[in-house]
């Protein structure tokens, strides 16, 4: 049975969101983008991402049930908990109420259960190598993480 995951993050200072899909442990897709929507906090920006990512399952789910692969509960890591707390809560409240409803939508595919968020941590985020600067250290980790070369021939 193939496995189907994503990653992604957000670079608040840059304003620059990221995703990279993988199935089997393969890269298969990645996406980087100067955000358009500006927001008022990290955990609405990464909430923006999160949502521009399930969208992105969304649409690998449904090209992959042409070849009558059927997956649901796709695990999507992301390294901001307040985000993941909106992504679970089916209330609105007055800290989330100004974000615009288009973003929402992931609320209902984890409810579906069609996607899963769960928290990853910052030092162990794929997306990064994506969003934003990274040291000689963090870079290597990332690229070995992704499968992008072997991990061997590096130093």
């Amino acid at each position: 049975m193939a496995h189907l995951l994503m990653a992604c993050g957000t670079q608040q200072t840059l304003s620059t969101s990221g995703g990279c899909q993988f199935l089997d442990g393969k890269l298969i897709s990645w996406q980087s983008k100067k955000q358009t929507y500006v927001s008022i906090s990290t955990a609405e920006a990464e909430y923006v991402v999160a949502t521009a990512c399930t969208s992105q399952i969304i649409w690998i789910q449904s090209q992959l049930k042409d070849y009558a692969i059927n997956m649901r509960k796709i695990p999507l890591f992301c390294d901001s908990q307040s985000a993941i707390r909106i992504c679970h809560n089916p209330v609105q409240h007055s800290k989330t109420k100004h974000i615009a409803l288009r973003y929402h939508f992931i609320k209902s595919h984890v409810e579906e259960g069609n996607i899963e968020v769960h928290f990853v941590h910052t030092t162990e985020q794929l997306a990064d190598i994506i969003t934003k600067a990274l040291n000689e250290e963090a870079f290597t980790r990332i690229v070995r993480g992704l499968g992008m070369i072997d991990g061997s021939t590096l130093q």
